[in-house]
Parts: structure tokens; C-alpha cells; sequence
């Protein structure tokens, strides 16, 4: 039986959703991200602002001298975006159980053998499609091929609210004319080795060998784009595979040389960051700090814990830690930032031993990657001694999540008085 793979892209996801909630939006460019003036990208934006030629990760400088007056600034709430993407993952699983999201607002499912119950891959897309008008009210682009290659391409050729499908017989055809960028792992570099041959299109790819390939690109990446040129990929849909990180950063409007306010933007970012993990179901081992200076000049630090956390103290104290830890001084800070990964799987969150608990009261297990590039400027990886997360402490973030999905994220939070930046 030839393989059914289904990939669904929700349209403009985080601006739709805002003008879904806001009905005096709807027409109008629509931007989340950095606010006008400030410094910052685009995160995403409406199709009304994608006519001006602005897209995701655009400075919002550039942006804003691109767009009219009428454009609508909006900041991120990735809590909300988090919750509607939940809801349409679920309704999906309604139509198939082997369902791999792949981001927030994408995902592949295996619909292989669905046409005995559904009908033509029209009708299965189409079901797709109803379920997440139903569930949030938004569009999708819904792309079904016979593997993940064709269904993603597929799904990006007829935005927004598309439905394209490519049988296994027409795959060439399909291919064929598209530029050969659409080839996975042809990106800034190795897209001008094939241009410079006079190469632009899938078909002109086709016509070289692999060994030619594999001479201009190498033996690995050679062979993959010889096999993409001919619509060979992967159709293996991976129920339960899940997103790698959670993080959360903010580029200030000037830069900071404040530790109070630089100590503050982290307990937000901890904030956001463990609030999202538990939402998600995930418990993380590895906290991540980022800090940018000016001339973007940027690290990273992290630090492996001895158990898995969704608590924001724990992730807060542990990049505070980092920042104290890197011996910056007072250097301008443009950007800084939070993250947590390496989940933990089957494990009770519900009593959490503390990172710096029991024997090692004189100091924290730095089992960190980077530790020993902080240790460089001698700096030391001991802290002082903390509380565990208690029952109590589990109660009271189960009471301040609960507070949050029903009234909106900034309505209540741990400690300082300094909201988002």
C-alpha cells in the first residue's frame, strides 16, 4: 500500500489568532513581535503585511518603514498561541491517531488506509481542514503526498487555506519545476555551488549524477539532494516526538547595564519559560541562559540539573546563577534570554528534589557543557542553598497556571515588580 502523509500548516498562525480574537484587526496589516521603535524581529505577521514584502525574523525597524500607518503592533502571548495549538493537535488526532507536531503550528499525519473510511485524499484533506475551522476558527494549508518532502511542498504551494495533493505518479511532474531551493539542506551555501552551474530548478538537479553531486556538495548531502531531486524521503510519521526546547528572550529598547533589571527580565523569561513546560506536559534538565552585547557579540551557558524542573524558581536561580557565574561586569546587555530542554520522560513532577539539596549544601553539581568555559574567568559554580519545590509550591503553580488560562498572561506573577520588557 502506498504511503498517505498529511502535512497541515496553520496560516499566519500567531496573527490569525489575534485577529480571530479581534474582529477590528481583520484586513489590516497585523505584526507580533518587537514593538515600532524598539529593536526586535518580526516573529509573524498577517497576509495583509506579507503584500508589503515584510516576513518572519525582519527587523521591526525595516518593517515598520515598509508597512502603512494603519499597521497593528502586537507583542507575542505565546501562552495563548501554546493552548490553541493544543486544541487543534487534539481535534487531529480525532482524524488519526499517528500524529507528529512539529511545531506550534504544524504537523504530519499518517492518513495511510483512511480512504476506506473517508474517502480520496481531497476528502481526508478537506476533514483536516473542517476540524481546525471547527476547533479555533482559523484556516490551514493541508499538502498530502506520499512522503514528508511532498506533503510539506505540497502544503506550501496554495496559501493560505490551501489543499494540494500529489499522487505518487505525478511527483516528478510536481517536482520538477519548482527551484531547486525547495530541496532540503540547499540553503545559503550550497544553493550558489549549483546556481553558479546555471542550475535553478529541481528538474536541472535531476539531471546531474550522483557523483557529480557528491563531488560539489559531498557524499552525504550529495546523495540527500540526489534522492530529493527524485521525491525519495522520509514517510515515517513519529507519534510522541515533541518540541526539543522551550525558551523565551527579549532585545531591549537601549541596552542594560541595570542587575536589577537584568535580574528581573530573567524571573520573567523563567516565568513564561515554566509556564509554557508545564502547560506542555515537559519537565527539563538543561536551563540555557543567552546574554547579547552590543556589536552582537553573544554566548550561551548552560547548566544540566541533577532533576527534571518546570518550576520557574529553579529556572530562574540557575540563569541567575549563569549570568553571576560569567563575570560580565557591567558591559551593555542588548538581549538575554532563558531556556530549558532535555526532557525528562514518566516522571512525578508533583515533589521535586532541589538542585542544591542534601549533600550538596556547599555547593551545586555543575554538570553544565559550558561550566568550565565560565570557570575560565574564574568564576566558581557553587550557590547558596535553596528550597526544594514542596507540595505546596507544586499547589500554588497549578493556582497561578489556572489564574493565567482564564484571565490572560500579565495578570498575576512570582515576586519583583517589573513585568515583560
Amino acid at each position: 500500500m502506498t504511503r498517505l502523509i498529511l502535512h497541515l500548516d496553520l496560516d499566519a498562525f500567531f496573527a490569525a489568532l489575534e485577529q480571530r480574537d479581534h474582529p477590528e484587526w481583520r484586513g489590516l496589516p497585523l505584526v507580533v513581535g518587537a514593538a515600532p521603535g524598539g529593536r526586535g524581529v518580526v516573529a509573524t505577521c498577517s497576509y495583509e503585511a506579507r503584500r508589503y514584502g515584510v516576513h518572519s525574523a525582519m527587523p521591526i525597524g525595516e518593517a515598520v518603514r515598509r508597512l502603512p500607518p494603519e499597521t497593528v503592533y502586537v507583542r507575542p502571548q505565546m501562552a495563548r498561541y501554546a493552548e490553541a495549538s493544543r486544541q487543534v493537535m487534539t481535534a487531529l488526532e480525532r482524524l488519526s491517531p499517528v500524529i507528529e507536531p512539529v511545531s506550534v503550528d504544524e504537523a504530519f499525519l499518517d492518513v495511510t488506509g483512511l480512504e476506506r473510511l473517508i474517502g480520496p485524499p481531497e476528502a481526508i484533506g478537506r476533514q483536516a481542514k473542517m476540524l481546525v475551522q471547527e476547533t479555533v476558527g482559523l484556516t490551514a494549508s493541508v499538502g498530502i503526498g506520499p512522503n514528508r518532502l511532498i506533503a510539506k511542498l505540497a502544503s506550501e504551494r496554495d496559501k493560505p487555506d490551501g489543499l494540494t495533493v500529489v499522487p505518487s505518479e505525478t511527483v516528478q511532474a510536481f517536482l520538477d519545476p519548482l527551484p531547486l531551493t525547495v530541496l532540503r539542506g540547499l540553503g545559503r551555501r550550497t544553493a550558489p555551488k549549483l546556481r553558479a552551474l546555471g542550475l535553478e530548478t529541481v528538474a536541472d538537479v535531476r539531471a546531474l549524477s550522483l557523483e557529480h553531486l557528491r563531488r560539489l556538495l559531498g557524499a552525504h548531502q550529495g546523495t540527500r539532494i540526489y534522492q530529493q531531486a527524485r521525491g525519495l524521503a522520509e514517510d515515517r510519521v513519529e507519534v510522541g516526538r515533541s518540541r526539543q526546547s522551550i525558551s523565551k528572550e527579549t532585545t531591549f529598547p537601549e541596552d542594560v547595564t541595570d542587575p536589577a533589571l537584568l535580574r528581573e527580565t530573567l524571573r520573567w523569561a523563567a516565568q513564561e519559560v515554566a509556564y509554557l513546560a508545564r502547560h506542555g506536559g515537559y519537565q527539563g534538565t538543561v536551563v540555557t541562559l543567552k546574554i547579547r552585547f552590543r556589536g552582537f557579540e553573544t554566548h550561551t551557558r548552560t547548566q544540566t540539573l541533577r532533576m527534571p524542573t518546570a518550576d520557574d524558581r529553579t529556572l530562574f536561580r540557575t540563569a541567575w546563577a549563569l549570568l553571576e557565574a560569567g563575570r560580565w561586569g557591567a558591559r551593555p546587555v542588548r538581549l538575554i534570554g532563558l531556556g530549558l530542554s532535555a526532557w525528562a520522560q514518566g516522571l512525578d513532577a508533583a515533589v521535586q528534589p532541589d538542585l542544591f539539596s542534601g549533600a550538596n549544601r556547599s555547593g551545586a553539581d555543575w554538570s553544565g557543557a559550558n561550566c568550565s568555559d565560565v570557570n575560565r574567568s574564574g568564576a566558581t559554580c557553587s550557590d547558596a542553598n535553596r528550597a526544594p519545590v514542596t507540595p505546596t509550591e507544586t499547589r500554588l503553580n497549578e493556582t497561578l497556571d489556572a489564574i493565567r488560562a482564564r484571565f490572560g498572561p500579565g495578570v498575576i506573577q512570582r515576586g519583583g515588580q517589573r513585568r515583560r520588557p
